[in-house]
């Protein structure tokens, strides 16, 4: 639970792991007869220790280079239902007090009573926070959900007609306001703003991906399908989202610091 709450609260691996490590620390030095309910005490850690980590990332991000996407992690390194890297990416534009709010109350259906005391506020102060949060998200969640199979059966036939350049094909699987975000920090030539349209995308894709030593197979993540895509010996993680007849939206984790999880031999696929 600790882990699938903290990766919920900041959307990143590498985070997560620093604030599980940091919770371990205090758990060991805490005083136990002063902990009634051991599961309180460690989900109010972890949850303000992800506040902090949220905060202290705010004040980089004027400094990170593009756009930032959630970091991907393979499905059996955290068990987590029910959590796409659609809604990880909204969640960025909450607040840290309305994204733990969000996640505690959605995800793991807290009692604003209980939320309030991990938060020092007052119920009240939570469900507000929760309103907005709610507010914030409403207009650009997914409304359809594709099947796992579904997700794997577009990701592999998009990149297949990416790499045979037919840019036909690759229009037909697009919604004419797709839009594709691409995360590489600088460290990889990529697309630093977002790219919109039918056209655009296919052609963007087209030109990445139209090349015969292009390598791409398919990877279970914690959010759902994606595949490891390898150019020219660099590594990305694709994935997307489906309105149940064409392609809404794709994402491209390219910076290398947020694909350990992906290329460890630990989490070997």
């Amino acid at each position: 639970m600790l882990a699938g709450l903290a990766y919920r609260m900041l959307g990143s691996w590498h985070d997560t792991e620093d604030v599980l490590q940091d919770a371990y620390v205090r758990w060991s030095a805490a005083d136990r007869s002063d902990v009634a309910e051991p599961r309180r005490y460690l989900t109010r850690v972890v949850t303000r220790l992800s506040v902090d980590v949220l905060r202290t990332r705010q004040a980089r991000r004027e400094s990170y280079v593009g756009e930032w996407l959630p970091e991907p992690v393979p499905a059996h390194a955290l068990d987590l239902d029910e959590v796409s890297m659609a809604l990880l990416h909204l969640m960025e534009r909450l607040t840290p007090p309305q994204r733990a709010v969000y996640v505690l109350r959605t995800a793991f259906t807290l009692p604003y009573d209980e939320i309030a005391e991990i938060l020092d506020r007052t119920p009240d102060d939570c469900r507000q926070l929760h309103r907005r949060a709610q507010h914030a998200l409403a207009d650009d969640r997914p409304r359809y959900e594709p099947t796992a199979a579904e997700q794997r059966r577009l990701l592999l036939d998009f990149v297949a007609a990416a790499r045979d350049g037919d840019l036909p094909r690759l229009e037909s699987m697009l919604r004419d306001d797709v839009i594709s975000w691409t995360d590489a920090n600088g460290r990889r030539r990529a697309a630093r703003k977002p790219v919109t349209g039918r056209e655009k995308v296919a052609a963007f894709f087209s030109h990445i991906y139209g090349r015969p030593e292009v390598t791409f197979a398919p990877v279970e993540l914690v959010t759902g399908p994606g595949l490891k895509v390898v150019v020219r010996g660099n590594h990305h993680v694709l994935t997307l989202e489906s309105d149940g007849t064409a392609i809404t939206a794709l994402r491209v984790v390219a910076d290398p610091e947020k694909l350990s999880a992906v290329l460890d031999d630990r989490y070997e696929f």
